[in-house]
């Protein structure tokens, strides 16, 4: 019987569901085992300022994701295809490197595409914490994760950062192989809104200490995708939900080969989605200017991939 909530041994820990014992070498839709993997433990100051401030956030960058969007910014590592070998590590190994960052005042950790690595992010947090470290945590994920799997970081996690890539099913599929996105995303957004509230909660210096935030990116050719994105997010959770409304979409990885896909987003269409965004009473969170197109695009060749 598979019933399997956060664990790898019948791994349904996002919403393929593949029910594969990761464990003994068995590898799920993401390609991964029960190993640990992580690319790059580094500071990083391109995320929203309330998240880090200037000092930035200690983020972790885990290999392999459990989708495939073909424009992926991260692709050098998300990939199913990129190479494990380089980004085989031990739980010892990545405390110690969020600790020595941690120590600089750094006051965040972000987990960068965690959903097949759930149990370990718990861990991390765990050692973290016997240490005497009480950073933020930030879960920045593609909000593919079950309810279920993310029940198992209940008061592990203070800050949710998903993206809600999709209002059209059609398009979930075709650029992420997830035809359900929508729906599924809006019920692991739920959970995490369950978790740690709705509303984001700041600090005296306005860094944020809890909430959740969703992030959604805007695609060239695909105004009505972003209508109908926000317009769910709208129907599910009002419009005091905070929202990171993004313009620096650039045609990395398989976009460039896919007509629709191959170019940035132009000024209209961008001020279209703001436009509608506003229409519908949203009022907390970020646009963004178009000059950040390629501005956060990493290189995890390097050794600081920003």
């Amino acid at each position: 019987m598979c019933d399997s909530n956060a664990n790898f041994e019948c791994c349904k820990l996002c919403f393929h569901t593949c029910g594969v014992n990761r464990l003994v070498g068995v590898k799920g839709r993401c390609a991964l085992d029960g190993g640990l993997y992580v690319s790059s433990v580094c500071l990083h100051k391109g995320e929203e300022p309330v998240l880090g401030g200037e000092k930035g956030v200690c983020n972790v960058f885990f290999n392999h994701c459990n989708l495939q969007c073909l424009f992926c910014q991260n692709w050098q590592i998300s990939a199913r295809e990129s190479d494990l070998r380089k980004a085989t590590t031990t739980l010892e190994d990545v405390v110690l490197k969020i600790c020595t960052i941690l120590d600089t005042g750094v006051r965040a950790v972000g987990f960068v595409s965690p959903t097949p690595y759930i149990p370990y992010v718990r861990d991390i947090i765990a050692a973290l914490r016997e240490r005497g470290y009480a950073p933020v945590t930030i879960y920045n994920t593609n909000a593919f994760d079950t309810p279920a799997a993310l029940s198992f970081l209940a008061g592990f996690i203070d800050v949710y950062l998903p993206d809600y890539k999709y209002g059209s099913a059609e398009l979930g599929q075709r650029y992420s192989q997830a035809p359900d996105y929508p729906e599924r995303a809006l019920e692991s957004i739920s959970e995490m809104v369950r978790q740690v509230g709705k509303e984001v909660v700041y600090d005296d210096e306005g860094l944020v200490l809890r909430g959740t935030i969703v992030r959604h990116l805007v695609l060239p050719n695909h105004v009505e995708n972003s209508r109908a994105a926000l317009f769910n997010l709208w129907s599910e959770f009002g419009n005091r939900l905070t929202l990171s409304l993004m313009s620096q979409y650039t045609p990395l990885h398989r976009a460039g080969a896919i007509p629709e896909l191959a170019r940035t987003l132009l000024s209209e269409e961008y001020n279209e989605v703001v436009d509608f965004m506003y229409s519908l009473g949203f009022k907390n969170g970020w646009v963004q200017e178009l000059s950040s197109v390629g501005y956060y695009v990493p290189d995890f060749a390097n050794s600081k991939p920003f």
